[in-house]
């Protein structure tokens, strides 16, 4: 079931990505409106994220060798980098909306942006309640015996959503920096 429904989250992403090429290349954006994000600072918490990704491996190793200490404390590390990287995204949107006057209905690129960031960002909220509930599980002795597919099945939406945030990133701030998307 978590593969269907990766599926099609896959696909709703996809239009989300489509929907925002097509509206930077026909209608396009202005220089000022790009120019305004920080592809240091996102990229930065980016790593973050993407990062977690490996905690959350190692979470799953340790569960797989029957350490469910060791697979404890990546999952909280997992869960701190997740959270690490919604407060850069939220640093983000804060200096957009303040400094930068772009919000939601400023534009079509701050209506695509915070749609697309906004459920990417959505998404990372999901993951981190689903793996706070399997960390208290296994704090209250759920994971004592291997066998359970909880982990795993957790991990396919949660390399999902890494892997969507890369391809956001890449759609968002590298292309236009390398002006291949205009």
């Amino acid at each position: 079931m978590m593969k269907l429904l990766v599926a099609t989250e896959a696909m709703f992403f996809l239009c989300l990505i489509m929907a925002f090429i097509y509206l930077s290349i026909i209608a396009g954006y202005k220089p000022a409106e790009e120019n305004a994000l920080s592809i240091t600072s996102t990229g930065i918490f980016s790593i973050f994220l993407v990062a977690s990704s490996g905690t959350f491996m190692l979470a799953e190793r340790g569960y797989k060798k029957s350490n469910t200490t060791s697979m404890k404390g990546w999952l909280a590390a997992t869960i701190f980098l997740a959270i690490i990287f919604l407060f850069g995204q939220g640093k983000e949107y804060v200096h957009l909306i303040h400094a930068e006057q772009i919000t939601l209905g400023s534009s079509l690129f701050g209506t695509g942006f915070f749609t697309l960031t906004g459920f990417h960002g959505l998404h990372v909220v999901i993951g981190i309640l689903l793996l706070s509930v399997l960390l208290i599980m296994a704090m209250l002795g759920d994971f004592k015996k291997p066998g359970s597919n909880l982990l795993s099945t957790a991990g396919i939406y949660w390399h999902f959503v890494d892997i969507v945030w890369i391809v956001v990133f890449t759609v968002i701030y590298v292309l236009p920096k390398f002006n291949l998307i205009k």
